[in-house]
C-alpha cells in the first residue's frame, strides 16, 4: 500500500483539497501519456527518415571520394591538395528552431556560396565531378544533421515525459489514493463514535426520564 502524504490533516476540508489534487494528477497523467505517445510516434517516423537519407549519402559520399580517387590518380595528390586551398568556402548554414509538439528543434538550412572557383585549365574533369557531387551531397549531410538533432531532442524530452508518466502513476496517484482513503476511515471512525455516544447519552436522558 502506498504511504499517506505527511502532515495531512484527517479533516473534511482536506479531503476535498486531497480530491482535488488526485483529480489533477490524473488528468496530467492522461495529458502526459498521450504527449508520450505522440512524441514516440514522431521519434520513429523521423528514425526512418534519418535512416533513408543516412543511406542516400553514404551511397553519394562513395560517388564522389570515387571522383576524388580517379582525380588524385591523374593530377597527383598534392596538387588536388593545392587547388583546395585556393577554393573559397562553399558557404554557411543557418541555424533556427521549429516547435515539435512542445519541443524546440534544430532546423538548419545551406547557404551555399556560388563564387566557388578554382583554374579549371590545371585541374582535371575528374576533379571537377568530385567537386560537384560533394557540393550536392551538403545539402543532404545538412539535413542528416538536422534530423539526429531532432532525433536526439525528441529522445530526451520522451525520457523526461516518461519519468513524469511514472511518477504520477506510481508515487504521487497512489498516495493521493492512499492519503484519501486513510482520512475518509478516519472520519467515518469519528461518525461512528460521535453516533454511539449520541445514541448513549440518549439512552441515559431516557432512563433518567422514566426514573
Amino acid at each position: 500500500m502506498a504511504d499517506i502524504i505527511e502532515g495531512v490533516k484527517p479533516t473534511r476540508m482536506q479531503l476535498l483539497e486531497i480530491r482535488r489534487k488526485r483529480k489533477l494528477a490524473q488528468n496530467g497523467h492522461k495529458l502526459l501519456s498521450e504527449k508520450r505517445d505522440a512524441l514516440i510516434a514522431e521519434f520513429f517516423k523521423i528514425i526512418d527518415v534519418r535512416n533513408k537519407l543516412r543511406k542516400k549519402v553514404e551511397e553519394e559520399l562513395k560517388e564522389g571520394f570515387s571522383s576524388l580517387i580517379d582525380a588524385e590518380m591523374i593530377m597527383g595528390r598534392t596538387n588536388v591538395i593545392d587547388v583546395a586551398r585556393q577554393m573559397n568556402g562553399f558557404g554557411d548554414v543557418k541555424t533556427t528552431t521549429m516547435n515539435i509538439m512542445g519541443v524546440l528543434t534544430p532546423q538548419m538550412e545551406l547557404q551555399l556560396n556560388e563564387n566557388v572557383e578554382y583554374g579549371f585549365l590545371t585541374t582535371s574533369a575528374k576533379l571537377d565531378e568530385a567537386t560537384l557531387k560533394f557540393r550536392k551531397i551538403l545539402n543532404d549531410i545538412v539535413k542528416l544533421a538536422e534530423i539526429e538533432g531532432t532525433i536526439e531532442d525528441l529522445a530526451m524530452e520522451i525520457e523526461k515525459t516518461k519519468r513524469r508518466v511514472n511518477a504520477l502513476e506510481h508515487i504521487f496517484i497512489p498516495r493521493f489514493h492512499a492519503t484519501e482513503k486513510y482520512i475518509e476511515l478516519v472520519l467515518d471512525e469519528r461518525e461512528r463514535e460521535d453516533f454511539f455516544r449520541r445514541k448513549r447519552i440518549k439512552s441515559i436522558l431516557a432512563a433518567r426520564g422514566n426514573a
